[in-house]
């Protein structure tokens, strides 16, 4: 199991696959950094040459990636928070950023329903009160 960016990759996965577990990589990027090492595509993560893994891990300290790439989010969305734009002011309630509608839908960001039952009819009010 290569370790790269202070990060364990799965060395059973292609490598194209198994550099997107670093944070701050995709798709996109993982292709292009496997071009430009010249490594084959095909190839476990398990199998890389030292020599490999010292190309990929030369060519990912142009990027800003991992804990760097964390920080500078969570700095962002905190200025956005203090100089109380609608977005910060969103982020800060805990609603969808990004213009989706929160009558429906939005569950993972208001989290779970908070609401109460109602009781109806004249002979459930009665075995409501009973109890």
């Amino acid at each position: 199991m290569p370790r790269l960016m202070g990060v364990d990759i799965p060395g059973k996965k292609r490598v194209e696959f198994a550099l997107r577990y670093i944070h701050g990589i995709g798709p996109a990027r993982a292709r292009d950094l496997v071009a430009k090492a010249n490594i084959n595509p095909l190839k476990k993560a398990d199998d890389l040459t030292d020599d490999e893994v010292t190309r990929i891990a030369t060519m990912l300290q142009e990027f800003t990636l991992e804990g760097d790439l964390r920080r500078e989010v969570q700095g962002n969305i905190r200025r956005l928070i203090s100089i109380g734009c609608y977005r910060g002011g969103r982020h800060r309630k805990g609603l969808p950023v990004r213009g989706q509608r929160t009558s429906t839908n939005a569950r993972t960001r208001k989290g779970p329903r908070k609401t109460v039952g109602v009781v109806r009819g004249k002979e459930n009010r009665a075995a409501a009160k009973a109890e």
